[in-house]
């Protein structure tokens, strides 16, 4: 989500070390960014609105019938791990494009980047512990701080590194399948010989008993749901408590055995991107359509079969691991690199400026509008706020997917008509430079 992102100076001078001014941004890329960024939250609304058990059985909760289902369709074919993938190829460009802003100015980079990582995981910190369980800005952080390393790859190299994180990925999400599938054999196996009067072996009791507690988190009880229900129907104190956990899971398990390797290749693969002239509109027109109709031809039938594939086999655990989630996990890339063609021909074609200029400026503010998305949305569904936490139904929660949209758009460009950054990249900027830096607009 960095907002480093300009067009490359060829004078070297060393102003431009110094932050980066509104007029040398790159459009195409602000525009994508708001994009992504308005994009993510039709999957963010579900984790803001129900309980974190939709993650494993979307049918849990929210309505899984007529509108309902057809809603998680629509937002798992399109939506699902593509705007994420966006957002993390977005966070790669901007270190390159940091990089060789640094390089012209014959400046190190590597102070002002590790300090601004740094300064992000903090923000990370603050946000998901006090705000939304559910934060990326952590895996960012976190991942960034490898990123550096590459900074000085070429685009080949780039994506051979990119695609092997991905990989890598890949098989720790199908090995964990392959266990799941292992430890509830086993459970089978310890009921049926204790069935038949066969003394069970010690690995098949110690086996069944992961599974047992496995199956309490991925398919909690009456209690247990109700339990959060009442955290984040409650006021401001219990929320924090059952929010402590989430996190907790988040940023250790979650992070280190799916979303660092994720992540971190998307990452690469958008450093690559970047240094192809891809995310600055600057192929061909023939270039993106070919992109766009590769990507969607490929990705979105995986991404619908994977949706298919879950939903058939009641989301069971061991096949969401070994096929569902990989079909998407592949196929989301595919969606998000047709996602991308489609928005650089519309800013290479020039047309619906107005928009374009309000989602540039959503982009711009992409820190400030992500974070203000999570107090917008914890407001309107947890206890402290209006307690709509459960009550609402999936197809309905689009509803205020699209009121946030609309008052992002809105409100973005009448705040940069006045400013120079949002209040966020504001602190983060003058965080990182150590220095205030100026806001408000001459003039």
């Amino acid at each position: 989500m960095t907002d480093d992102v300009q067009v490359a100076d060829t004078r070297v001078n060393r102003q431009s070390a110094l932050p980066v001014s509104p007029e040398q941004r790159i459009p195409s890329v602000d525009v994508l960014r708001g994009v992504a960024l308005l994009g993510i939250l039709v999957i963010n609304i579900e984790f803001f609105a129900l309980p974190s058990v939709i993650f494993f059985d979307p049918a849990a909760a929210g309505g899984f019938t007529g509108l309902n289902l057809w809603t998680y369709h629509f937002s798992s074919a399109l939506f699902l791990m593509k705007m994420m993938a966006i957002f993390s190829m977005l966070f790669g460009a901007g270190l390159i494009l940091m990089y060789d802003r640094a390089e012209q100015a014959v400046r190190k980079l590597g102070g002002v980047y590790y300090r601004r990582v740094l300064w992000l995981l903090v923000i990370a910190l603050i946000h998901s512990y006090l705000i939304w369980y559910g934060d990326i800005l952590y895996t960012y952080a976190m991942t960034g701080l490898l990123l550096f390393l590459f900074r000085k790859r070429k685009a080949r190299t780039l994506l051979i590194w990119g695609c092997a994180f991905f990989f890598v990925g890949l098989l720790i999400q199908v090995g964990s399948g392959f266990q799941m599938k292992m430890l509830q054999e086993a459970a089978v196996e310890v009921q049926r010989a204790e069935a038949e009067g066969r003394e069970p072996t010690r690995l098949q009791i110690a086996m069944a008993e992961a599974w047992e507690e496995s199956a309490k988190f991925l398919h909690p009880s009456e209690e247990m749901l109700q339990e959060e229900y009442d955290a984040y129907t409650d006021g401001y104190s219990g929320t924090l408590k059952h929010r402590v956990h989430e996190t907790v899971l988040m940023q250790t398990q979650s992070f280190f055995f799916f979303l660092l390797w994720r992540v971190c290749g998307l990452m690469l693969i958008g450093m690559a991107l970047m240094r192809l002239g891809v995310f600055s509109a600057q192929r061909s027109r023939k270039f993106y359509i070919i992109m766009g109709v590769c990507g969607y031809v490929i990705g979105l039938p995986l991404a619908i079969a994977s949706t298919n594939s879950m939903i058939a086999h009641d989301f069971e655990i061991a096949h969401r691991f070994m096929v569902g989630n990989t079909l998407n996990y592949v196929g989301s890339i595919g969606v998000a690199l047709g996602h991308i063609s489609v928005v650089m021909l519309i800013c290479k074609a020039g047309i619906w400026t107005r928009l374009r200029g309000a989602l540039a400026a959503v982009g711009r503010m992409a820190l400030t509008n992500y974070l203000m998305q999570s107090i917008i949305c914890t407001t309107i569904f947890y206890g402290y706020g209006f307690g709509l936490f459960g009550k609402i139904e999936r197809f309905y929660l689009l509803g205020f997917v699209l009121g946030v949209w609309i008052l992002q758009l809105l409100y973005s460009p009448w705040w940069l008509r006045r400013f120079r950054y949002g209040p966020a990249e504001w602190l983060w900027r003058s965080l990182t430079y150590w220095k205030r830096q100026p806001m408000r607009l001459m003039g």
